[in-house]
Formats: structure tokens, sequence, C-alpha cells
């Protein structure tokens, strides 16, 4: 004991009591804010797997959808190409029958008459694909569609007027294969 009569370890033992108490409150306290942060750490964490294995599923989803893509591409060629080469087949199987039959024939009318049936089959496949003939003779001038490669002056035709078409053009929708070679009237 001490002069005053008190115990002076007495007194330690309260305030270490005390400090205990205040110690354990704020062991309890960063207890539940390490535990929050623990949660809200494994929620993020949560989120984050399961974001990364949407962009994951969503990079293959892509990553597929583009070789169907390119094989349907290929695809599409494949059979266009497939399909224009059995539309010909049957003009060369023509070709040859009408080679054949031109042996034994001395008259130039039916050579012309085969020549021309040849010739409107073979334009008849094409236009089945999608070919169309440009129309010249009569048209204004269209420099999109005609090539003017010859001028004539006359008063027959208005000017600008293709008078002539020295090689025929064609079309595939509205893009133009070969423009149409024509002659243009002018003004004399």
């Amino acid at each position: 004991m001490d002069k005053n009569g008190s115990n002076p370890f007495k007194n330690d033992e309260i305030e270490d009591k005390e400090i205990d108490i205040n110690e354990s409150s704020d062991d309890t306290k960063s207890n539940e804010t390490s535990e929050s942060e623990t949660s809200t750490a494994d929620d993020l964490q949560e989120k984050y797997n399961q974001l990364n294995n949407q962009y994951i599923r969503l990079a293959a989803d892509f990553d597929n959808y583009r070789k169907r893509q390119e094989q349907e591409r290929e695809n599409l060629i494949k059979f266009g190409t497939e399909n224009a080469l059995s539309k010909l087949i049957e003009v060369l199987d023509n070709f040859e029958r009408g080679q054949k039959s031109l042996e034994n024939v001395d008259d130039c009318a039916k050579v012309k008459e085969s020549f021309d049936l040849l010739q409107k089959q073979v334009f008849e496949s094409l236009s089945k694909l999608g070919l169309e003939e440009i129309k010249a003779v009569g048209e204004e001038f269209d420099p999109n569609y005609h090539e003017a490669v010859m001028q004539t002056p006359t008063s027959e035709y208005k000017e600008h007027t293709v008078i002539t078409e020295l090689r025929k053009g064609y079309k595939y929708g509205d893009k133009v294969l070969r423009p149409s070679m024509v002659n243009v009237a002018t003004a004399e």
C-alpha cells in the first residue's frame, strides 16, 4: 500500500481492465471493419470474375461468328460459281450439237439460225445470273453507261443522242461491267 492507503497495484489493474475493455472494443470495431473490407473485396473479386467470364464468352462468340460468316461467304461464292457453270455447261452442249450438225449442212440459213439460237441461249443463261444489256441506240449519251468513240455531225438526231452501238455494254445490278462503245450525234 502507498502513503494514501490505497493499493497501487489495484488502480493499475483497474486501469488495465479499462484499457482492456477499450482495446477489446477497438478490436471489435477493427474486426467489423476488416470483415466488411473482406466482404467488399470478395464482392469485387466475384464481380471481376463474372465480368471476365462474360468477356471471354463474348470474345469466343464473336470469333465463332466471324468464322461462320467467312464460311458462308466462301459457300456463296462457291455456290454462285457452280450455278453459273451449270448454266453455261448447257450452252457448251448445244455448241457441240451445233458443230456435229454443221458437218452435214450446206445451207447457210440453217447455220445462221443455229448460231442465233446459241447466242440467245447464252444471253438467257447470263440474264438468269443477273446480267443486263445496256440500252444505247436512240438513248441520250450517258458517260456512266456509254463510251463515246466516235462523234458524227448530223441533223437527223438530237445532239448527244447515241446513233450506233459499236460494242454492246453490260451491267450487273447497278454496276457497269462494260460500257457500250457508241457513236454520238453532234450538231452540224
